[in-house]
């Protein structure tokens, strides 16, 4: 994508429409006496990004804040203080962040990926073209509440659902998947939902996530009102397709608001998503509630409302144990950042080992 594909800002135009308010002028406040501008990021690649100042895109170094700590590395979305003068120039610091999202990566250390900065929408797009796979968007909807902006889930190519009955069941099982979260289906082909989605989107700032071949280019094509994004065609065989987007870009939508499209994430790994969790599975927790133990693990404690649901039909059996998956998963990777909590994981495991082991020789009459 070449510079040439953003809005530029007018000379002395405001960065209004980029999400600069009041609030961000006061945080701004310790660098204008410094000399720096202030931009926002709207790529990042090799050590470099591009940032929006109130002059137009400026390219800078990001050597001066280029932290060990992969959490703290400037990312698309940040709003950022840039030295204008000399060559290279650079990007001197970023605001603190309103928001973030940050995924696990797949090494070994197990580290968090800053994928976006200070946004306010999450679009989970979802594609149609295959069978939904439900606990994925649980864990899309995860990321998305743990971040703090509010989750939209969308479902693209709904022409290829042109039965209404069948198109209203598969809405009906995102929407269970999906409490207290807004399900729109979209179609570029006959522009059916982009008219909704666009007012969604155009207060603030909106992410598009989901895989490789979910129609996030379409997507954003469509809210754009131009080709943009390059866009290719998803295997038949298994609806995946090719990365298009290979990194995160910013873009200002002509109806208001601003987009940040992500390339496909072929994985979703939680990363201290507790609070996220809890909010996907808002239902569970409530039920959890009334159990009979505070510290009920919903395994087979007796007086557990949570079993109580699953037996009489009112919760599923699928979202329990989705629900149990996530948190065990969430768990192991804070353990493996949080020296304290592990040794707690480690001195639970023995003593439900030793209490195994009293109950087995209990049962055998003492003997071992």
């Amino acid at each position: 994508m070449s510079f040439s594909s953003f809005p530029q800002a007018s000379p002395s135009h405001d960065l209004t429409p980029f999400g600069w308010d009041d609030a961000w002028a006061a945080e701004f406040t310790p660098y204008t006496g410094q000399g720096f501008v202030p931009g926002r990021v709207v790529r990042v690649d090799r050590g470099q990004c591009d940032v929006m100042t109130a002059d137009g895109i400026v390219r800078a170094d990001t050597a001066f804040v280029t932290p060990h700590d992969p959490l703290r590395v400037i990312c698309t979305g940040d709003w950022a203080a840039v030295e204008t003068a000399g060559n290279p120039r650079y990007v001197k610091a970023y605001l603190p962040r309103r928001t973030a999202f940050v995924r696990s990566t797949s090494s070994q250390r197990s580290e968090g990926q800053i994928l976006a900065a200070n946004v306010d929408h999450a679009i989970i797009a979802v594609s149609l073209a295959v069978e939904l796979d439900l606990g994925r968007i649980e864990r899309f909807l995860a990321l998305a509440w743990e971040s703090g902006a509010q989750p939209l889930v969308v479902l693209t190519k709904a022409d290829l659902v042109p039965d209404p009955v069948t198109l209203g069941h598969l809405v009906q099982d995102v929407e269970a998947t999906a409490p207290g979260v807004q399900v729109l289906t979209v179609s570029s082909v006959t522009g059916e939902g982009t008219d909704v989605l666009a007012a969604v989107v155009s207060g603030g700032t909106s992410v598009l996530l989901g895989i490789s071949g979910a129609g996030k280019s379409t997507l954003a094509n469509a809210l754009l009102g131009e080709e943009v994004m390059e866009v290719q065609e998803a295997r038949e065989v298994d609806g995946k397709g090719r990365h298009t987007t290979t990194t995160r870009n910013l873009l200002a939508l002509p109806g208001g608001g601003v987009l940040i499209d992500t390339p496909g994430l072929r994985g979703v790994g939680l990363w201290d998503a507790e609070v996220g969790v809890g909010q996907v599975f808002s239902e569970i927790e409530e039920y959890a509630e009334h159990c009979r133990f505070h510290d009920c693990a919903h395994e087979a404690e007796p007086g557990c409302a949570v079993l109580a649901a699953v037996d009489s039909g009112e919760l599923a059996e699928r979202r329990l144990e989705s629900y149990r998956k996530l948190l065990r998963e969430n768990q192991r990777i804070v353990a493996k950042t949080d020296a304290r909590l592990r040794s707690e994981i480690r001195r639970d495991w023995r003593l439900k080992s030793a209490e195994g082991r009293a109950n087995y020789t209990a049962k055998r009459g003492g003997r071992v």
